[in-house]
């Protein structure tokens, strides 16, 4: 897998932490929405976005994946993402 700040290093380095999801306002969003956030994941087939950890560095960044091949797409910084973006397939 490619470590945006690490180049190409072997997939055993890395740990998945689930899909992104834009962060609601935490003083405007009801305890439901909340939990919803936290707790529920969309589990898409298809090309997902998610957060990813270089072990060894703790470094964290996002991969684009596609789910039902389990090819990652590309991967880049988390300060690169504008949480308004929209993934495109």
């Amino acid at each position: 897998m490619h470590c945006p700040l690490n180049g190409p290093r072997n997939i055993s380095e890395f740990i998945c932490y689930g899909e992104f999801h834009n962060h609601p306002d935490p003083d405007k969003t009801s305890d439901k929405d909340w939990a919803e956030y936290v707790w529920l994941a969309n589990n898409a087939a298809g090309v997902v976005r998610e957060w990813w950890c270089h072990t060894p560095t703790n470094y964290w960044f996002i991969a684009e994946r596609n789910t039902v091949t389990d090819e990652i797409l590309r991967t880049y910084p988390s300060e690169d993402l504008r949480p308004s973006e929209e993934l495109r397939s």
